[in-house]
């Protein structure tokens, strides 16, 4: 037995909840994972998970074998990169996931360079507006958008967004120009709701002292930026969408500004992955980017000289 392969295994199983699932992630065959945690089982003289039909959990020796292995295992990859070319020349297969409108305005266009600093990696990139489970499906880091509540992952913040409220001008002729946030009760409004809760956001106005907070009429509200985007674009209401998308199309007369003296919340942007997982150099790389990237970005980079490193919501907060 590859007592090394089989401290790997384990903490797969541990981390995924299942054997199936870990096998996935490590591209073995289930049998072989099964084999190696009954290996590893006998070795040592101790049970370390509970398993039934539908459910694996880990036993209070498991717990603290757990442990043990994340130590152990962070070490022979530290020894490993350090007597290697890995942190000059990063490889392999990338798990990340990232929001669509950021993916395909920003991330995706920027990619040749990524891979021209790095070309022996294998990205694999999911985009959606939804909040994966990181250690459940496999994913290595992301890119989220928005206020963190997850303490079991380690953030990043790497941006910012700011929001435009704006409507295409056939619809503003048609139904007229706010000049307050009250009276958009008055207008259709394309609203989003939140994949994790199902509540649609409210949407937030600041003027000086002065500040509305209203939630909105609509005959639609969706939950994937690409939809948002093309609703608004098809004349179905006013919408609230961030600048870095709304620019050009501001530019080429698609969508005019609404209430264009009004100020809406700014929201963070992180980049997130497991606490209990080694930062590969893959993925430190590519936190490494996404954040010089956003910095060299006029939509999206923070403030010039941003406070010290802190904890966020309940984050822990990467250097």
């Amino acid at each position: 037995m590859n007592k090394l392969q089989a401290m790997e295994v384990f903490v797969n199983v541990v981390d995924s909840g299942g054997f199936t699932r870990a096998a996935e992630i490590m591209q073995l065959p289930k049998a072989t994972v099964s084999t190696l945690i009954q290996s590893l089982e006998a070795s040592l003289a101790v049970k370390l998970l509970h398993r039934t039909t539908r459910h694996v959990s880990v036993t209070a020796d498991g717990a603290a074998y757990y442990e043990r292995c994340l130590r152990i295992l962070s070490d022979v990859r530290d020894a490993e990169e350090s007597l290697s070319r890995t942190r000059l020349s990063p490889s392999g297969r990338l798990r990340v996931d990232v929001p669509t409108g950021l993916a395909g305005s920003v991330l995706v266009p920027a990619l040749p360079d990524f891979f021209t600093r790095y070309p022996d990696i294998q990205m694999e990139m999911g985009c959606s507006d939804r909040a994966v489970d990181l250690v459940e499906e496999g994913v290595d880091c992301a890119v989220r958008a928005g206020q963190l509540v997850d303490s079991s992952l380690i953030a990043r913040r790497v941006g910012i967004l700011h929001f435009v409220t704006c409507a295409t001008p056939s619809y503003l002729d048609r139904y007229g120009r706010p000049s307050h946030p009250d009276e958009l009760l008055r207008h259709l409004c394309v609203n989003y709701f939140s994949s994790k809760t199902g509540k649609i956001i409210d949407w937030d106005f600041t003027r000086g002292s002065e500040r509305v907070q209203v939630a909105l009429p609509g005959n639609i509200a969706l939950n994937d930026t690409t939809a948002y985007t093309a609703a608004g674009m098809a004349g179905l209401g006013i919408v609230q969408m961030p600048n870095f998308l709304l620019e050009p199309m501001l530019e080429d007369g698609t969508f005019e500004a609404v209430l264009p003296e009004w100020s809406s919340d700014s929201i963070p942007v992180h980049v997130v992955y497991p606490q209990n997982r080694h930062l590969s150099a893959k993925v430190r790389v590519f936190v490494e980017w996404v954040a010089e990237l956003f910095s060299n970005h006029p939509g999206m980079r923070l403030p010039k000289a941003p406070p010290p490193a802190a904890r966020v919501a309940s984050y822990e907060v990467a250097p």
